[in-house]
């Protein structure tokens, strides 16, 4: 009897191998919150509490797929929540919808135009077709605006470790004038070698980003001698840290001294814990400082103004109104 061979094989030749079955592509949205949540795990093991981004983008998450499943009321319900947590006047979502709602978070205005839009599909029943697909870009816009994965990638974060990043990132003279710490995570250590570094670059710093490099009030503290006496320093990037409302006292103090901060035209407090609206005082030392600039914009209070009136592109009512110095 002779050796048993296998179909379409020669005598002597073995037999080709099984074709590997390609693993389905991974969704983009599941992709950006696996980021975030190994993230997030790093950081309860470090024993700190988490920045707001991530609960944000679990609700998110969450409300997309109660959506998907025709869940309306309890995806309603998320975005209504979610609004809450970014400082979103309005309760009833059909403020939100007709756009008359009075915003206060002037500090995240890509925020409230992805919310309003998002929250047109939330309030139709499942979405199919193009308005599902619509419904996911919009997730997927909301939860990169509002998490690091973009700063990770342009660092290497997600394959390096971030003290090699941030050491990197310390050396020489800053590129383009700017100091980009984006989405490296900073401790309490390491804030003594980015003050030396801003002190040691003051003559070519134009630009710092800090966003979502869980930077708290008391930290901040740390660093505002040394950006404060940056010379040329324009923009300040504070986003998506753990920052609160009370540290904006102390950001006003500063302005107020023409000596500090004395070129800064923008200061970004957005996707902080609960800073959402920022006070007159602030933007008038900003305004003061860049009077070229034009009219710093301000938001009504809730009843200032009647619905419609002052509306703004992005839904919000505003006011141009010139803050007096």
């Amino acid at each position: 009897m002779g050796t048993r061979q296998t179909k379409g094989c020669a005598p002597g030749e073995a037999p080709p191998a099984a074709p590997r079955k390609r693993p389905a592509p991974r969704d983009r949205n599941d992709f950006l919150t696996s980021l975030v949540a190994k993230s997030g795990e790093k950081v309860a093991r470090g024993g700190g509490s988490l920045a707001p981004y991530h609960h944000r983008v679990g609700l998110i998450q969450d409300m997309l797929l109660l959506a998907k499943q025709g869940r309306q009321e309890e995806a309603t319900e998320l975005l209504r929540h979610l609004r809450q947590d970014l400082g979103m006047e309005s309760t009833s979502l059909d403020d939100v919808l007709y756009r008359y709602a009075s915003f206060r978070n002037l500090v995240d205005p890509i925020t409230h135009d992805l919310i309003i839009s998002l929250a047109r599909y939330i309030h139709c029943p499942k979405p199919e077709g193009e308005a599902l697909g619509a419904l996911e870009k919009l997730c997927r816009q909301l939860t990169y605006h509002l998490s690091p994965h973009s700063q990770w990638r342009r660092h290497g974060l997600v394959r390096r470790k971030p003290q090699a990043c941030l050491k990197a990132a310390l050396m020489g003279k800053p590129p383009d004038n700017t100091v980009d710490l984006s989405g490296i995570p900073l401790s309490p250590r390491e804030l003594e070698r980015v003050a030396a570094y801003l002190e040691r670059s003051a003559a070519h710093v134009a630009a710092v980003e800090l966003c979502f490099t869980e930077l708290t009030d008391e930290m901040l503290l740390r660093l505002l001698p040394a950006l404060g006496a940056l010379p040329r320093l324009t923009t300040l990037s504070l986003n998506g840290n753990r920052l609160t409302k009370a540290v904006l006292r102390d950001l006003t103090e500063a302005l107020k001294d023409p000596a500090r901060f004395p070129s800064v035209t923008w200061i970004d407090l957005g996707n902080n814990v609960d800073i959402f609206s920022l006070p007159q005082p602030f933007l008038v030392g900003l305004k003061r400082r860049c009077p070229k600039q034009g009219n710093l914009p301000t938001i009504l209070e809730f009843g200032e103004g009647q619905p419609g009136e002052h509306e703004g592109q992005d839904g919000a009512v505003e006011s141009r109104e010139e803050p007096q110095g």
